[in-house]
């Protein structure tokens, strides 16, 4: 009797052991790389020139860029689309595939795309990640940019120094408040928005040999946000004694993911009088974009 209480007992230790160990449910799945290569959480991506506004929206620069997804673990294959406006859904962006190339560990894929004007100036876009044949693949809404930031007119004044010579003011003209959302008007960069602008002060046209990079060094310069409002130092009379002295002034527009507008004038002005001065604005071309600058009443 007590060996047959001593196996029952040990059966039922044995019992208990197993059901503590093992569990009666599998355990959850951790959403992690499976063995055919399908990673549950949707990968990082990015693109060279982004900007991340308040409130969440993502603006990206057109033109080539470049796209890198990045993936906690080893994964592959993996298929990179890009889709605008109302073009929601994969099937429909079979034309639109981004070659990608993985580093060494399949974790980080980078390709090129060009982010070109599709629906104005400014439009959606989406990029699509897709790590197998039948997964439903990762979605990224962008906004793209290929609009220029405007200024309507600049007003250039002359006035004497304290000193000898005279000093140049440069006044942007806007037509609405910063915060509008017409693109024809001042800080009216209604895309990624207004960043910067900047005057550079010249004794000699800076774009004789180049246009991107100016040759020559600024004699004066200043920046700011939103309307131009720059005042030069004393500008004095020539070395050459003319009575007149000649400068050339570059004024640049920046939005938040980089597109640029340059706008130039050569300004003719007499150090002694300080009562007039003449524009002879630069023509559109690679180097400069419309100028549209004013003399002052």
């Amino acid at each position: 009797m007590k060996k047959l209480l001593l196996v029952l007992l040990v059966a039922a230790l044995a019992s208990f052991l197993l059901v503590g160990c093992f569990g009666t449910t599998p355990p959850p799945d951790d959403d992690d790389d499976d063995d055919d290569g399908v990673v549950g959480i949707c990968p990082t991506v990015a693109i060279t020139s982004q900007f991340a506004a308040v409130g969440g929206k993502t603006y990206i620069k057109g033109g080539e860029q470049t796209i890198t997804v990045t993936f906690a673990v080893p994964t592959e294959p993996v298929s990179v689309y890009v889709g605008y406006g109302l073009r929601l859904t994969l099937e429909e962006l079979l034309q639109t595939e981004v070659v990608m190339h993985p580093n060494d560990t399949k974790t980080v894929y980078t390709g090129k795309f060009e982010f070109g004007e599709e629906i104005g100036g400014c439009s959606e876009a989406y990029i699509y990640v897709e790590t197998c044949d039948t997964c439903a693949a990762c979605k990224y809404p962008y906004t793209v940019d290929t609009v220029k930031p405007f200024i309507g007119q600049v007003e250039i004044c002359i006035d004497a120094c304290s000193c000898d010579g005279c000093e140049l003011s440069f006044t942007g003209k806007k037509t609405a408040d910063c915060d509008s959302c017409d693109p024809t008007v001042y800080c009216g960069d209604c895309c990624s928005g207004f960043a910067s602008w900047s005057v550079d002060i010249y004794n000699k046209y800076p774009f004789d040999d180049c246009c991107d990079v100016p040759c020559v060094e600024p004699i004066d310069s200043g920046t700011g946000e939103c309307q131009v409002d720059f005042t030069t130092t004393c500008l004095e009379e020539s070395s050459a004694g003319s009575g007149t002295r000649t400068v050339y002034a570059l004024i640049t527009l920046l939005d938040n993911v980089g597109n640029k507008t340059k706008m130039g004038t050569t300004i003719t002005l007499n150090p002694d009088t300080c009562d007039t001065i003449s524009l002879s604005q630069w023509p559109d071309g690679d180097c400069v974009d419309s100028p549209d600058f004013v003399v002052c009443d």
